[in-house]
């Protein structure tokens, strides 16, 4: 039996364009169609869809106000269609943190034959919505807008750079919402850098950190080639690159971005940045893994786990959006710790405050 789809979209032209998409899998079926949010809700509740295909910008209701009334409603998984500007880009992080599963990118231009190029990944998306979990209101509600003026006074870095503990950080699918629930739980004298690896692509990466920004007392920013890995900061790989770590003569610690080819699909690769603090045993890494499709991470997990890393940890089943990247690791038995999403913040400050090995 087929999965339901709802295909919501403002255009005649994108409903049939993507309905065309949807059907062209004989996995999926198209229910219904809804041309804004308001719709929409009215379909969902009508055609009980397994997954919905939602338009951010529409008149009537968009699809972030829609997206929210669904998921207090009628929790269903969504993936938004976004535009590829930098608008675009932040309306759909928003709608990630607030409940939907994943996105796909609009091509630009207003006529967008090229939609036909992302037909595969249209249907992986699908497949990974509807296996998906839609995660309760704790991730939801766990973003309320900042005072920026005060998280913009207690953002400090380390002067001189120094740290003896580093937090390395992979995620995928449903991996907004993860970030936002950790990064945001970490106090401001957390005494580690953050290195961030979220399979998105370029613009997404920067909303992203923009975001995460404005609700953590830390420093949080895209980052860029060569710039220092310091105490106070989390910095989060562009979409396009992948991130190192690489160590000065001085022993100052630096990003090293490439261009290289991607690891299984992705650029940036979570086992490339992972492999890239393997030969700095002296410091005491602190490598997590979360929601995701696939293994990105997993091997690389155990490499450093074996390496002496001080702690790795996986987001459990329970509250993983996608169980794929997390299992994997534990599978390998890579992952020293298993924790529920609401408790990694609180687990890496326990792990650092002190220094004691609580393995």
């Amino acid at each position: 039996m087929a999965y339901q789809v709802l295909v919501v979209d403002d255009s005649v032209f994108m409903r049939k364009i993507i309905s065309d998409m949807v059907g062209e899998d004989s996995r999926f079926h198209v229910a219904g169609t809804a041309k804004n949010g308001r719709e929409a809700l009215e379909k969902v509740k009508e055609l009980n869809p397994d997954v919905i295909t939602m338009d951010v910008e529409m008149p009537v209701m968009d699809g972030l106000e829609a997206l929210a009334l669904i998921m207090k409603e009628k929790p269903t998984p969504v993936i938004m269609l976004s535009s590829l500007t930098q608008e675009g880009a932040m309306e759909t992080v928003k709608a990630l943190e607030r409940g939907a599963v994943d996105f796909l990118q609009k091509p630009s231009g207003s006529v967008s034959f090229d939609l036909h190029k992302v037909r595969e990944l249209l249907h992986e998306k699908l497949l990974a919505a509807v296996h998906s979990k839609v995660l309760p209101a704790w991730v939801q509600d766990a973003a309320p807008e900042p005072v920026l003026p005060r998280v913009r006074q207690i953002k400090e870095t380390s002067p001189e750079g120094s740290f003896e503990h580093l937090v390395a950080m992979g995620t995928s699918t449903g991996g907004p919402r993860a970030l936002h629930a950790v990064i945001s739980g970490l106090p401001a004298d957390f005494p580690a850098p953050v290195l961030v690896v979220q399979h998105m692509p370029p613009k997404f990466t920067k909303s992203l950190a923009d975001r995460l920004n404005a609700v953590s007392p830390l420093l949080v920013k895209e980052a860029e080639d060569g710039e220092g890995v310091e105490r106070g900061k989390v910095l989060l790989a562009p979409g396009g690159y992948h991130m190192a770590m690489v160590q000065e003569n001085g022993g100052h610690f630096r990003i090293k971005l490439t261009e290289e080819e991607p690891r299984m699909g992705h650029r940036p690769s979570v086992d490339y940045l992972f492999e890239s603090l393997l030969p700095f045993r002296r410091l005491k890494r602190h490598i997590v893994l979360m929601t995701g499709m696939g293994s990105d991470g997993a091997k690389g997990m155990l490499a450093l786990r074996q390496a002496g890393a001080f702690s790795t940890t996986a987001e459990s089943e329970e509250s993983c959006v996608v169980y794929g990247m997390p299992r994997a690791a534990v599978h390998l038995n890579g992952a020293m710790h298993v924790q529920p999403l609401p408790r990694i913040a609180s687990h890496l400050v326990r792990l650092t405050e002190d220094g004691i090995d609580r393995r």
